[in-house]
Protein backbone atom coordinates (compact mmCIF):
# COMPACT_ATOMS: atom_id res chain seq x y z
CA UNK A 1 0.00 0.00 0.00
CA UNK A 2 2.53 2.27 1.30
CA UNK A 3 4.38 1.78 -2.29
CA UNK A 4 1.21 2.35 -4.29
CA UNK A 5 1.04 5.77 -2.37
CA UNK A 6 4.52 6.81 -3.05
CA UNK A 7 4.02 6.16 -6.56
CA UNK A 8 0.51 7.77 -7.02
CA UNK A 9 2.46 11.23 -5.61
CA UNK A 10 5.43 10.45 -7.33
CA UNK A 11 3.60 10.30 -10.59
CA UNK A 12 1.02 13.48 -9.49
CA UNK A 13 4.30 15.16 -8.82
CA UNK A 14 5.27 14.54 -12.72
CA UNK A 15 2.20 15.44 -14.31
CA UNK A 16 1.11 18.52 -12.59
CA UNK A 17 3.60 21.04 -13.88
CA UNK A 18 1.67 20.70 -17.14
CA UNK A 19 -1.46 20.11 -15.92
CA UNK A 20 -1.61 23.83 -14.61
CA UNK A 21 0.73 25.02 -17.46
CA UNK A 22 -2.21 23.39 -19.63
CA UNK A 23 -4.92 25.18 -18.13
CA UNK A 24 -3.11 28.27 -17.55
CA UNK A 25 -2.59 28.02 -21.47
CA UNK A 26 0.46 29.53 -23.52
CA UNK A 27 -1.02 31.32 -26.56
CA UNK A 28 0.06 31.86 -29.80
CA UNK A 29 0.81 34.79 -32.10
CA UNK A 30 -1.52 34.46 -35.08
CA UNK A 31 0.29 37.90 -37.15
CA UNK A 32 -2.19 41.13 -37.95
CA UNK A 33 -3.19 39.51 -41.16
CA UNK A 34 -5.54 37.67 -39.05
CA UNK A 35 -6.42 40.37 -37.29
CA UNK A 36 -7.54 42.33 -40.63
CA UNK A 37 -10.08 39.85 -41.32
CA UNK A 38 -12.47 41.41 -39.57
CA UNK A 39 -11.10 44.64 -38.03
CA UNK A 40 -10.16 45.89 -41.75
CA UNK A 41 -10.96 49.84 -40.77
CA UNK A 42 -8.47 49.27 -37.50
CA UNK A 43 -5.64 47.02 -39.79
CA UNK A 44 -5.59 49.74 -43.01
CA UNK A 45 -5.05 52.93 -40.29
CA UNK A 46 -3.07 51.08 -38.34
CA UNK A 47 -0.56 50.31 -41.39
CA UNK A 48 -0.04 54.25 -41.31
CA UNK A 49 1.03 54.25 -37.84
CA UNK A 50 4.71 54.41 -36.21
CA UNK A 51 3.85 51.23 -34.73
CA UNK A 52 3.50 49.59 -38.10
CA UNK A 53 7.00 50.72 -39.16
CA UNK A 54 8.78 50.11 -35.38
CA UNK A 55 10.93 47.06 -37.19
CA UNK A 56 12.35 49.47 -39.99
CA UNK A 57 13.47 51.79 -37.12
CA UNK A 58 15.27 49.58 -35.17
CA UNK A 59 16.93 47.88 -37.84
CA UNK A 60 17.59 51.78 -39.51
CA UNK A 61 19.63 52.45 -35.81
CA UNK A 62 22.06 49.62 -36.23
CA UNK A 63 25.30 50.54 -38.73
CA UNK A 64 24.58 46.37 -40.55
CA UNK A 65 20.91 47.27 -40.50
CA UNK A 66 20.11 44.17 -38.96
CA UNK A 67 18.01 43.87 -35.76
CA UNK A 68 19.64 43.92 -31.90
CA UNK A 69 17.92 41.81 -29.91
CA UNK A 70 17.53 43.85 -27.50
CA UNK A 71 14.92 46.03 -29.87
CA UNK A 72 12.92 43.30 -30.56
CA UNK A 73 11.18 43.14 -27.42
CA UNK A 74 9.72 46.90 -27.96
CA UNK A 75 9.85 47.11 -31.99
CA UNK A 76 8.33 43.87 -33.06
CA UNK A 77 5.56 41.61 -31.64
CA UNK A 78 6.46 38.11 -30.60
CA UNK A 79 10.35 38.75 -30.07
CA UNK A 80 11.12 35.33 -31.13
CA UNK A 81 9.96 35.33 -34.29
CA UNK A 82 10.27 38.79 -34.99
CA UNK A 83 6.97 39.64 -36.16
CA UNK A 84 7.63 43.06 -38.16
CA UNK A 85 6.32 46.11 -36.76
CA UNK A 86 4.11 46.88 -33.14
CA UNK A 87 1.41 44.72 -34.25
CA UNK A 88 -2.02 43.86 -33.40
CA UNK A 89 -1.44 41.53 -30.55
CA UNK A 90 1.63 43.52 -29.01
CA UNK A 91 -0.78 45.19 -27.05
CA UNK A 92 -3.88 43.09 -27.66
CA UNK A 93 -1.99 39.83 -26.35
CA UNK A 94 -1.52 36.52 -28.87
CA UNK A 95 -5.21 35.91 -30.51
CA UNK A 96 -4.85 32.39 -31.31
CA UNK A 97 -7.02 31.26 -28.72
CA UNK A 98 -10.02 34.24 -28.81
CA UNK A 99 -9.67 35.22 -32.50
CA UNK A 100 -12.68 33.17 -33.24
CA UNK A 101 -15.40 35.15 -33.85
CA UNK A 102 -17.44 33.04 -31.11
CA UNK A 103 -14.84 34.08 -29.02
CA UNK A 104 -14.68 37.67 -29.73
CA UNK A 105 -18.21 38.60 -29.72
CA UNK A 106 -17.81 38.09 -25.97
CA UNK A 107 -15.79 40.96 -24.49
CA UNK A 108 -15.30 38.39 -20.94
CA UNK A 109 -14.64 35.25 -23.10
CA UNK A 110 -12.33 36.71 -25.05
CA UNK A 111 -10.27 38.01 -22.56
CA UNK A 112 -10.53 34.68 -20.44
CA UNK A 113 -8.95 33.54 -23.85
CA UNK A 114 -5.93 35.64 -24.04
CA UNK A 115 -7.10 39.57 -25.02
CA UNK A 116 -6.13 42.38 -23.35
CA UNK A 117 -7.60 45.35 -22.84
CA UNK A 118 -4.94 48.05 -24.06
CA UNK A 119 -4.45 50.47 -21.28
CA UNK A 120 -1.87 53.24 -19.96
CA UNK A 121 -0.05 49.88 -18.13
CA UNK A 122 0.22 48.11 -22.14
CA UNK A 123 2.08 51.67 -23.29
CA UNK A 124 4.21 51.46 -20.03
CA UNK A 125 5.61 48.21 -21.59
CA UNK A 126 7.90 50.25 -23.98
CA UNK A 127 7.30 54.07 -23.67
CA UNK A 128 8.82 54.36 -20.29
CA UNK A 129 10.46 57.79 -21.02
CA UNK A 130 13.94 56.70 -20.54
CA UNK A 131 16.50 56.69 -23.77
CA UNK A 132 14.60 56.99 -27.04
CA UNK A 133 11.18 55.84 -26.29
CA UNK A 134 8.88 58.54 -25.09
CA UNK A 135 6.53 58.17 -22.01
CA UNK A 136 2.90 58.30 -23.62
CA UNK A 137 -0.41 58.85 -21.87
CA UNK A 138 -2.73 56.56 -23.34
CA UNK A 139 -6.26 58.43 -22.62
CA UNK A 140 -4.83 61.00 -25.22
CA UNK A 141 -3.16 58.66 -27.98
CA UNK A 142 -6.86 56.50 -27.84
CA UNK A 143 -7.70 59.46 -29.52
CA UNK A 144 -5.19 59.73 -31.61
CA UNK A 145 -5.33 57.58 -34.99
CA UNK A 146 -1.46 58.21 -36.18
CA UNK A 147 -0.99 57.06 -32.92
CA UNK A 148 -2.43 53.85 -32.21
CA UNK A 149 -5.09 53.15 -34.89
CA UNK A 150 -8.55 54.44 -35.86
CA UNK A 151 -11.31 52.97 -34.00
CA UNK A 152 -14.36 52.14 -35.86
CA UNK A 153 -16.67 52.80 -32.53
CA UNK A 154 -14.85 55.20 -30.24
CA UNK A 155 -17.71 55.23 -27.43
CA UNK A 156 -16.84 51.55 -26.80
CA UNK A 157 -12.86 52.00 -27.59
CA UNK A 158 -12.93 54.85 -24.27
CA UNK A 159 -15.32 51.84 -22.35
CA UNK A 160 -13.00 49.75 -22.72
CA UNK A 161 -10.22 51.61 -21.72
CA UNK A 162 -11.92 52.97 -18.83
CA UNK A 163 -12.32 56.42 -19.41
Amino acid sequence: MRNVLKWGLMGALLVLPFAVGAQAGDHAYVGAKKCKMCHKVQYNSWMNTKHAKATEVAKAGTADRKFEPACLKCHATNADEAMAGVQCEMCHGPGADYKKMSVMKDLEKAKANGLEVASQETCNRCHTGDGHSKKVVFKDQIKNKEAIHEFKNADLAKKMAGM
